[in-house]
């Protein structure tokens, strides 16, 4: 029960979850359309990223091939240089590889904090136009936590807000951040949302807000969200505040189905909700963007502190592989990979030490392929 569940968040039966709600583009390299019978391999991108990154993307190769996988893998490394055309460390050909094959994995990448060098994953969102990230939250089986019920799925504006990367010194000791708003944003991704959850079998959507603070930015994605929820009068829509909703969360994360919510505030909640269900070394995500483009991801740290050390756990890759597989229609696939993750964890023989196991990177990976 609980790993047709996780198939439910992940995806299946629908692949809405991974392409564009708004102004799609039919000239886009976007492959989800009938390759699940076709044995030619689909070139996707691949960002092994830093720190352990190597390790988990070696993860998901290796299972891939076991599991006979029809992935070609065109990968690209973060540059050890600043690129002038990205004006980060991320180079102009690995966006354009993305652009090219529309769908990717992405590693966990670090960006050197207050050294002036521009974040490497807000270089993706902005440059890809990935509006917006889906992170399925669900109780894995066989993983006690203090929460045996979590089901539900945030949807977080990924472009602007906060994260617009607009900040500039006022005078001597006085910096200043903007925070940007459009109705545009606001619209696509409500409309996401909405959509989500009508193909999804979802009956509500909360919208997440600070806008009896921020009467003026907050206010107008709340405008936005209530115009999109008028199309669709079979959801029950509702405005939950920032702080309550934490509150609410710990309390009981039943009351939520998919939140949806500005970038700051998605990306506190989602990392919340991932600690209700064992932590982000279980979350897979996947950010959408115009077009079709899909750019699934690990949203864990780079964890330099053990990286080449084999103690990795690479389940958040592997999960958010399974997005990617299902974005392409490769549904059988992705079940199989699903399934032999999940059974390898509900077994508990095999577990990286985040899990309360012992077993290395490679054991864990050698049980998920003998489950395959």
């Amino acid at each position: 029960m609980a790993s047709q569940l996780l198939r439910r968040a992940l995806g299946r039966g629908s692949t809405y979850i991974l392409s564009s709600a708004t102004n799609p583009n039919p000239n886009a390299p976007f492959v989800a359309r009938a390759f699940s019978s076709v044995p030619t391999p689909i070139r996707a991108t691949l960002f092994p990223g830093d720190g352990i990154g190597p390790e988990i993307a070696e993860s998901v190769k290796q299972v891939f091939r076991e599991a006979d996988v029809p992935i070609e893998w065109e990968e690209h490394y973060v540059g050890d240089q600043i690129d002038p055309r990205t004006q980060s460390f991320l180079t102009w050909e690995s966006l354009e590889s993305v652009r090219r094959n529309g769908v990717g994995l992405k590693g966990p990448m670090a960006t050197p904090i207050g050294k002036g060098h521009r974040s490497l994953n807000l270089t993706l969102r902005k440059e890809l136009n990935l509006y917006a990230n889906v992170r399925p939250c669900y109780s894995l089986p066989g993983y006690k936590t203090r929460y045996d019920d979590v089901n539900l799925i945030t949807i977080r504006e990924n472009t602007e807000g906060e994260y617009s990367g607009l900040e500039h010194q006022v005078v001597r000791g006085v910096v200043e951040s903007l925070k940007i708003i459009t109705r545009q944003a606001s619209l696509r991704v409500a409309e996401y949302a909405f959509h989500y959850a009508k193909t999804h079998g979802r009956e509500r959507v909360s919208a997440i807000h600070k806008a009896n603070i921020m009467q003026k930015t907050d206010g107008l994605f709340l405008k936005c969200c209530r115009e999109v929820a008028e199309k669709y009068p079979e959801i029950t829509y509702e405005e939950v505040v920032i702080d309550n909703c934490c509150m609410m969360l710990v309390k009981n994360p039943a009351l939520f189905d998919v939140l949806v919510m500005p970038n700051l505030y998605g990306d506190i909640i989602s990392d919340l909700c991932a600690g209700l269900i064992g932590g982000l070394g279980l979350t897979p995500s996947c950010n959408i963007g115009e077009g079709g483009i899909a750019l699934a991801e690990a949203v864990h740290g780079s964890a330099p502190d053990i990286a080449g050390k084999n103690l990795a756990n690479p389940t958040a890759l592997l999960l958010s592989s399974v997005t990617m597989l299902r974005h392409l229609e490769f549904h059988d696939k992705a079940t199989q990979i699903q399934d032999a993750i999940l059974n390898t964890i509900a077994e508990g023989k095999y577990r990286t030490a985040d899990l309360g196991g012992s077993s290395s990177t490679t054991d864990f990976t050698k049980a998920i392929c003998d489950h395959l």
